[in-house]
């Protein structure tokens, strides 16, 4: 008799073979990118250091192949839910919600960008994806139907559906959802108004987001057993990885780019960082970097303290070059952190949005080389614009008013660089 199984799935983008991950049933893992897709110059990349030649190197000489024990590669990891979605995901599939391998198995064909992951059958599984000691048994992942049959990283319940004639529906694992639907929360009162108006405003002063939509919950089909609040509205976004015709647009977040886990996405790195690397990498360079500096200035203004690793992703459009793409998840954190004040991760040296100024953009601009002129003037661009349009804007929007107050207060805090005056209350 064997002393353990292990079941394999085999990793694919665009249709090209990347590689293998083994799951053991003592709990580890095992993550092995294939021959073929090490030694192919013009590879469909897995994550931005698989662009660089010299950067896949020096992966594979220290840590090729990776193992871990109950967690997947942070690559693979951060494509999975966290919170309550990951929760209701594994009570779904009866296994511990830090089981990685069954849930990254059952989600596999539908994963945020486009790798897909597929089961295999115990005689494919190539030895090469094997890392063990003694006598084991490959078998064969049985993979339930579901109509939760997919995966979007974060925390908020989220669903992943497809708009039919005005109507949101999901449980078809063949056509992929478009459309990412954000439930009302239990927790944060009004949350898809607050998303729906802050995103809104963004979009005001230059920053790009995709199509939005307050949905209405009679418009939703077919929600699990999920407790919910007596709201009237979910909030919907596109979602960019997605195309007309079922096509996946590869895309990852910077915890996977800087290969840290969920858990440290407000620790693992910096703006300053994440702002250097898009500049270096992008296929539009400075137009991403000037974007991003757009971001981390609508992020104070409307106090989001949750731009965290997981909140900025780059977009791999035609498979194979990197550029940063559209803005998610601006919410008014404020409105429910009424004490907070502080962005998600740190901008040279600080985080409080009330110190920061325009020395200290001038300063993140320096540190990755960016042309700080260019970026300046950006950026007062985006608060003339602000000054003018938001506080009629603010007004107007379906915000709950007690929110719209918090946002007055915030803007009249801030540093007089970034301050709107005239609330417009």
């Amino acid at each position: 008799m064997a002393d353990e199984t292990v079941a394999a799935l085999k990793l694919t983008l665009q249709g090209e073979l990347v590689g293998y991950v083994a799951g053991y049933s003592n709990g580890k893992n095992v993550f092995t990118l294939s021959p073929e897709y090490i030694q192919n110059e013009d590879r469909y990349p897995l994550t931005l250091s698989h662009t660089e030649p010299e950067a896949l190197a020096r992966q594979l000489a220290r840590r090729h192949p990776f193992i871990s024990s109950h967690r997947l590669h942070p690559v693979l990891s951060n494509l999975l839910p966290e919170g309550a979605l990951r929760d209701f995901l594994s009570q779904a599939m009866k296994v511990h919600r830090d089981n990685e391998f069954s849930l990254f198995s059952w989600l596999g064909r539908d994963l945020p960008g486009a790798l897909i992951a597929e089961p295999m059958e115990a005689a494919e599984i190539p030895s090469l994806a094997l890392q063990h000691h003694g006598k084991i048994e490959p078998v064969v992942i049985a993979v339930p139907d579901s109509r939760a049959h997919f995966s979007l990283a974060g925390i908020q319940m989220k669903f992943s559906m497809r708009d039919q004639d005005g109507r949101y529906i999901t449980g078809d694992p063949g056509k992929p959802g478009d459309w990412i639907i954000k439930t009302p929360s239990t927790v944060h009162p009004f949350l898809p108004l607050n998303e729906y108006t802050a995103m809104t405003l963004a979009k005001l002063v230059g920053v790009d987001i995709p199509e939005i939509k307050l949905i209405s919950m009679g418009d939703i089909e077919v929600l699990p057993n999920i407790n919910l609040p007596n709201e009237r509205f979910a909030y919907g976004i596109r979602r960019y990885d997605r195309l007309p015709g079922n096509q996946r647009i590869h895309s990852e977040d910077f915890a996977q780019i800087f290969f840290a886990y969920a858990h440290d996405k407000y620790l693992g790195a910096s703006y300053d960082q994440i702002g250097k690397l898009i500049y270096r990498n992008s296929l539009h360079g400075q137009r991403d970097a000037v974007q991003m500096a757009i971001r981390l200035l609508v992020n104070i203004l409307l106090a989001n303290g949750d731009a965290h690793l997981k909140n900025w992703s780059m977009i791999y459009r035609d498979g194979k070059h990197a550029e940063l793409s559209p803005a998610y998840d601006i919410v008014v954190t404020k409105a429910y952190i009424l004490d907070e004040a502080q962005y998600g991760l740190n901008m040279d040296k600080t985080r409080n949005w009330y110190d920061v100024s325009f020395g200290h953009f001038e300063r993140w601009a320096k540190y990755g080389d960016i042309p700080q002129r260019l970026v300046l003037t950006n950026l007062k661009a985006v608060m003339a614009k602000a000054r003018s349009l938001w506080p009629a804007a603010l007004k107007e929007s379906e915000m709950p008013e007690n929110q719209k107050t918090v946002l007055r207060s915030h803007w009249k805090r801030l540093h007089p660089d970034f301050r709107i005056e005239d609330a417009g209350a």
